[in-house]
């Protein structure tokens, strides 16, 4: 083999190289790109569902004797969809706790996200919601 030859094919392998670190970036930060996109799409989902469950624990009061209800219960009487169902809740990426404070007077939705390493957590974010009627 020639001098010239090894030239050229040390340049072919060096572009190649080079094409291969270029496309390793792009897909990293496709990667990267998408789990931020999933996250944050989670996150708004979950302050629509925060919303929601408030709204339906207001209705809920008010036709159940003054008493505030259970995702449970939300969900058997049709006022939530099923993905509320479960023990823990989870829905989105996130896992639901409703808790009814003592007297029967407020009631808080506390919200955490699920556990899980940095890489996986489909939301960063911790919601808290209280009411009182």
């Amino acid at each position: 083999m020639t001098k010239i030859v090894r030239y050229i094919l040390a340049g072919i392998i060096a572009v190649v190289a080079i094409g291969v670190i270029v496309l390793c970036l792009l897909v990293g930060s496709a990667i990267y790109g998408y789990r931020a996109a999933i996250r944050a799409g989670n996150e708004a989902a979950t302050l629509q569902n925060l919303k929601t469950i408030a709204a339906v624990e207001a209705q809920y009061y008010q036709t159940h004797s003054r008493t505030f209800g259970t995702l449970h219960q939300l969900v058997s009487e049709q006022m939530l969809s099923r993905k509320f169902d479960g023990d823990p809740a989870t829905a989105d990426g996130y896992v639901w706790t409703l808790i009814a404070l003592p007297g029967n007077t407020s009631c808080g939705i506390v919200l955490r996200g699920e556990s899980g390493s940095a890489e996986s957590r489909t939301g960063q974010e911790s919601f808290l919601s209280q009411f009182r009627i």
